[in-house]
């Protein structure tokens, strides 16, 4: 009988496409991730499709789990329902054991159906990373403990409620996570094979991690991007919303600085504590029949075009580090084709030889880790919420803004001469064509992914005019 393989899938909160050393930032330690970048395939051209929630993240994760599209999952993800089949349901009717802890933000009943396993589960979108409220995994899934808290004891003594069944005071988030799946794996019987999630809440603010990682970078010696700017030149319909407000106006270059050394610091702590669950699967006599994939749910602005959430469809938001190292992947090779997060579901069955629901939409991308020179989608589509719609096309993109109802502003880049999205031609006479190619594109796919069905769609397109 042949030994099933293995899958170990960590999943950061809010990390950027290019907050990785081996894929060219040289001012971030991450050393376990360049690992994973020598040992398999990285898509260096990940995306997800935007969002329809400020909470970016809800969607997103439900994209990943259901392996749908951005508007073909429920209530931007806030559940998820039955007829939507998610990646642990496939691995446990394929005879898996299936593990997950960390950030679950798609509901209760979706997880219990995943899941045969679990400790520390968050089922929320943010929290303080030193106290978590989480759960153990309850094999009946009655998530519905609570536990009383005071919000601020210097001021009042209003009690909240919060969901979970404990806290573990002082123990970091990215710790807590891995010390759950390093017990998973230390617990596993002979030859049973496993889908474990593990779903960080790094780096996701409020960014705080053990002092010596933070002790590695002097914000004096962090590079502001080349991209940055004092505030965005007018408005995306997000500018004021709670992630705009984690930095002043306008934005300010040393506060930008602090605050990406911060968030390298967070990568750099979740970076350590991948490791050492990296290291009990070879310990364990395991690795070499698990495949570990890397990816994040969203990007990032952190002061690039004086914005510092990820609602909005610039590159530093919609692109996300993907990798996948172990059994029968390719080492140290890089993919270029264009690719959504969403794909991860049906690649994760052809590499586990499983059948792909007929609920997924996704694409496999087992052709494309195999061969450098497969392109797996011409065009890709993105939104945030009613107010923006952008698409990616050969070397250009095309965001359309509507805000109070009618047609704002208008960006075209051309990606592969100005990567920074600094210079647009929108309003270039020797552009005309492309710009009216790329709206024609943006059309056809609004159509093609149900977006004038949704009740965002439909106020986008109503402000937007003839077509």
């Amino acid at each position: 009988m042949t030994k099933k393989t293995n899958i170990m899938f960590f999943f950061a909160d809010d990390q950027r496409f290019d907050a990785i050393a081996a894929l060219g930032n040289p001012e971030i330690h991450t050393p376990n991730l360049d690992a994973l970048v020598e040992r398999g395939v990285t898509f260096t051209h990940a995306h997800i499709p935007g969002g329809t929630s400020e909470a970016v993240c809800m969607p997103s994760r439900a994209m990943l789990n259901t392996g749908r599209s951005l508007f073909h999952i429920q209530d931007s993800g806030s559940e998820i329902p039955p007829e939507h089949v998610t990646i642990g349901e496939v691995f446990r009717q394929a005879g898996y054991r299936t593990f997950g802890t960390g950030k679950w933000h798609n509901g209760t009943a979706s997880f219990q159906r995943s899941f045969t396993d679990g400790d520390e589960i968050m089922f929320g979108g943010m929290a303080d990373h030193w106290n978590v409220p989480v759960y153990h995994y309850d094999p009946n899934g009655r998530y519905e403990q609570t536990r009383p808290e005071i919000v601020d004891p210097r001021l009042e003594n209003h009690i909240r409620l919060r969901h979970c069944d404990h806290i573990s005071a002082g123990l970091h988030s990215s710790q807590m996570v891995c010390d759950a799946a390093i017990r998973f794996i230390e617990e596993l019987g002979d030859n049973e094979a496993f889908y474990a999630y593990v779903s960080f809440l790094a780096p996701h603010d409020p960014r705080s991690m053990p002092k010596e990682f933070l002790d590695m970078y002097d914000p004096a010696k962090i590079s502001l991007p080349k991209n940055f700017m004092g505030g965005h030149p007018y408005n995306t319909g997000a500018l004021h919303i709670r992630d705009e407000m984690l930095a002043p106006f306008p934005r300010d270059p040393d506060d930008t600085c602090r605050q990406i050394a911060e968030y390298y610091a967070m990568i750099s702590h979740l970076d350590h504590e991948l490791g050492r669950v990296v290291d009990t699967l070879k310990n364990s006599g395991l690795l070499d029949n698990t495949i570990i994939v890397f990816s994040a749910d969203n990007g990032l602005a952190l002061g690039q075009h004086g914005l510092f959430g990820k609602q909005n469809c610039y590159e530093h938001s919609v692109r996300v580090p993907l990798l996948f190292a172990g059994p029968g992947i390719p080492c140290g090779e890089r993919r270029d084709s264009r690719v959504y997060l969403f794909d991860v579901f049906p690649t994760l069955c052809e590499l586990c030889g499983l059948s792909i629901p007929e609920s997924v939409d996704g694409c496999g991308l087992r052709t494309a880790i195999d061969n450098p020179g497969v392109a797996v989608r011409d065009a890709l589509y993105f939104a945030y919420a009613e107010f923006q719609r952008a698409v990616k096309h050969g070397d250009f993109k095309l965001v359309e803004y509507v805000i109070e109802g009618r047609r704002h502003a208008t960006q075209l880049f051309n990606l592969a001469e100005d990567s920074w999205e600094l210079n647009n031609l929108a309003a270039s006479p020797a552009h005309t064509s492309i710009l009216e190619n790329m709206r024609q594109i943006l059309f056809r796919l609004g159509d093609e992914w149900g977006d004038l069905e949704s009740p965002w769609g439909k106020t986008f397109w109503q402000g937007y005019g003839t077509r």
